[in-house]
């Protein structure tokens, strides 16, 4: 917050110095007709500019967001696909610990969608029950004693499958903890206040169609911010990632 601030004030006192050095030197050197004519045109082109930055920083918040929910849904369906790979592969060991296996991937699978899903947007770290569970899945995956090769191969592929789920469970955590930059927020405020000013500051809407146009562009800037701001929370309700990849693998994880 303090860099936002400090942003904001450096870029307030930018803008007095330039105003100062404007207001000082029409004060001294007045303007003409031609002269008036001529700083309109020029307006006009620092509007166009201002309308033209606005647009970038608009594209890079919309690339940062966008990649941040593309990560989330990567994470997500990896750890719901290495979970429910754990169970295919329990297939091969022995009836009584592929029933643990399975067993404590239910309760994994019932523990993100129920327990873990609903707070993601609390941008908290993940609750040691989870971990729990993955010590679980560990420790009941390990070779079964008196095991046979392929018993033992199976055992190591279990092993492997369990690592890629602990490294997009971890994955899953951090990516629900990041958030658009504060600084990027600022600028899109001050960039959607200047830009949408700069319309009527110039007379736009002095006509029907002009007006429309200016409604127009009011429309359209609130609805990026919108979207960028749903965007920048991954696991939101409105456009966020859900646990599907995992109440498609366990049905009964939704319960």
């Amino acid at each position: 917050m303090q860099h936002v601030i400090g942003t904001l004030a450096i870029g307030m006192l930018a803008a007095l110095v330039a105003a100062a050095a404007v207001v000082g030197w029409r004060h001294f050197h007045p303007a003409e007709a031609d002269e008036e004519e001529g700083g309109e045109e020029v307006a006009e082109y620092m509007s166009m500019m201002i309308a033209l930055l606005y647009a970038l920083l608009l594209g890079l918040a919309l690339v940062s967001v966008w990649e941040l929910r593309s990560d989330a849904e990567t994470h997500t369906s990896t750890e719901a696909g290495a979970l429910h790979q754990m169970t295919v592969l329990a297939e091969g060991l022995p009836p009584a610990q592929k029933v643990r296996i399975e067993a404590v991937a239910e309760r994994y699978a019932a523990h993100v969608v129920q327990g873990e899903w609903p707070r993601l947007n609390d941008r908290g770290p993940l609750a040691e029950p989870g971990w729990s569970l993955v010590r679980q899945l560990r420790a009941v995956s390990a070779a079964p004693p008196k095991a046979t090769p392929s018993q033992e191969v199976t055992a190591l592929e279990l092993l492997g499958q369990l690592s890629a789920l602990d490294d997009a469970r971890r994955g899953r955590e951090a990516v629900s903890q990041e958030t658009l930059s504060p600084i990027l927020w600022a600028g899109i405020f001050v960039g959607a206040v200047l830009s949408v000013g700069m319309l009527f500051f110039f007379g736009i809407g002095r006509s029907p169609g002009q007006l429309m146009m200016a409604m127009g562009m009011v429309v359209l800037t609130v609805f990026l911010g919108l979207l960028i701001h749903y965007l920048s929370t991954p696991f939101g309700e409105v456009m966020g990632v859900s646990p599907d990849p995992f109440t498609r693998y366990f049905p009964t994880a939704a319960a």
